[in-house]
């Protein structure tokens, strides 16, 4: 089966082949080129071809792919320029996601599932308070405490700070300051609205799998243009994601068509000043969903953005136009275009300078799985609506979505928090009782007690008083009377010797 998304300058139209869908690609362009559009004409293509995909709208206008799109005189010369008909406008199944849960159904996730690595990431941790923060994972998971939510994580944090010493044997150094860089980390969080975003129920990936009954797949839109305000935190959110993916999904092998389809807007931020380790495991799972019938589309400025050993994995290009104003955008065009496989009738080079608006240099697998020469091509408009919904329509597709109030109210379980506070209260009640019978022996010694018949036992105090009275005969008698009389009298004269 053949995704037809472009035409090519000789009339030839341009596809995807389904089978070799699941080999990743890349849609790349200047702003304002058209990248936008192919995203959402392929979205739209896989969702007919019953086909679920993930996208996140970094600018708030994909929301119009739940909507019926119409002829408007700058679509109409479009296709008047291309030789197409009219398409027959269509909406796709939709569900809108909102990490804040203001414009979509709110996305959850616990700080045990995003994990240790993850949240360094988030918090913008070094190597040393990194590994600490494992630290802290490892001992919630030998002492058997729920991660949840970013209160149960403060109050473990708190915990191993007053044990820190207690825990050195078994966990090696777990230093305060770093353990208070965390915390401090952890706050700051809070204070970019993450407090909403840890906690349950947690989001369940396998409902980015779903079709409608017409067997369309339903498209996913994270609204991300208030996340993007907090890059580190956008990047870090899909990646988390797409582990989740690759953690869940059974091995499948090829397919005849892909399980999902996830495309990765404003890829940049998931490499720029990641640790190189990170790198490696992004590297990893690129490599390897793919055998969980997931492909994943970066979506960027240029192919430079993109590690080289990421970029190698990516099969399918959409080559939108790039401006060459400096050397450095110099490099980037050469760049885009030695990763396109050479068509002998034109410099790729000269022509992604060149383009317009909706046109892309396009280079994709074949029915062989061998990659096609580039052919420069205008991107098909989609059938549904370009621009965003109204907040009245947006609303109507939250309330119907199949996942309608699954998720909309938090749960609080019992957790670390709970757990941890219930564990202080006993200690504070057992020392209580420990210190209770020291302090009712102290204070019979003192004062004396009284029998249950009524008998009097007299106390130290009783005894030194009485004794003192009777001028003390040692002088330890003497210091003791002087000592405890003094004291519980306000202070009296100097005795004579």
């Amino acid at each position: 089966m053949k995704l037809e998304f472009g035409q090519s300058a000789s009339g030839a139209v341009v596809g995807l082949f389904s089978q070799f869908a699941n080999r990743h690609g890349l849609i790349a362009g200047a702003t304002g080129t058209g990248k936008t559009v192919s995203l959402q004409t392929l979205a739209e293509r896989f969702s007919e071809m019953g086909v679920p995909v993930f996208m996140a709208d970094v600018k708030g206008d994909l929301s119009g792919i739940a909507g019926k799109g119409k002829l408007t005189s700058k679509l109409s010369e479009v296709l008047k320029r291309i030789g197409r008909e009219e398409p027959q406008w269509a909406a796709c199944p939709a569900l809108f996601w909102d990490v804040y849960g203001k414009v979509g159904h709110p996305v959850r996730s616990t700080i045990s599932e995003m994990g240790p690595q993850l949240l360094s990431r988030l918090m913008n941790l070094n190597d040393t308070q990194s590994s600490v923060l494992q630290m802290v994972f490892k001992i919630a998971d030998d002492a058997g405490l729920l991660l949840i939510d970013l209160k149960d994580t403060q109050s473990l944090l708190k915990k191993v700070a007053e044990n820190q010493s207690k825990l050195k044997a078994d966990y090696g150094n777990l230093s305060p300051a770093s353990i208070g860089t965390i915390q401090r980390a952890l706050l700051t969080l809070e204070a970019q609205g993450a407090k909403g975003f840890f906690g349950e129920p947690s989001f369940d990936v396998m409902d980015l799998l779903q079709t409608d009954a017409e067997g369309k797949g339903y498209v996913h839109v994270l609204a991300a243009d208030q996340l993007l305000l907090a890059p580190q935190v956008y990047s870090t959110f899909l990646l988390w994601l797409l582990s989740e993916l690759f953690e869940n999904l059974p091995e499948v092998g090829d397919l005849e068509k892909p399980k999902l389809v996830f495309f990765f807007d404003e890829a940049h931020l998931l490499f720029k000043d990641s640790p190189k380790a990170l790198v490696e495991k992004i590297e990893q799972v690129v490599r390897l969903i793919r055998s969980k019938g997931v492909g994943v589309y970066f979506v960027s400025q240029s192919p430079s953005d993109i590690p080289d050993a990421v970029l190698g994995q990516l099969s399918h290009r959409v080559q939108h136009a790039l401006r060459a104003f400096t050397p450095s955008d110099q490099k980037a065009v050469k760049t885009a275009a030695q990763t396109l496989r050479a068509n002998p009738a034109f410099s790729a080079e000269k022509a992604i300078t060149e383009m317009g608006v909706g046109e892309a240099l396009v280079s994709v697998l074949d029915e062989t799985g061998a990659p096609t020469i580039v052919e420069r091509c205008f991107i098909f408009p989609p059938a549904s609506q370009l621009g965003a919904l109204s907040d009245s329509e947006r609303a109507a597709v939250i309330a119907s979505s199949p996942v309608a109030g699954h998720y909309e109210k938090a749960v609080d379980r019992e957790s670390a928090f709970e757990k941890l506070a219930a564990s202080n209260q006993s200690e504070e009640a057992q020392a209580q009782e420990e210190s209770a019978p020291a302090n009712s022996v102290l204070s019979e010694i003192l004062f004396g007690s009284t029998g249950p018949r009524g008998g009097r036992k007299a106390g130290l105090v009783e005894k030194a008083a009485s004794s003192a009275v009777r001028s003390v005969a040692s002088s330890l008698g003497r210091d003791l009377a002087r000592g405890l009389l003094g004291s519980l009298l306000g202070g009296s004269k100097k005795r004579r010797s």
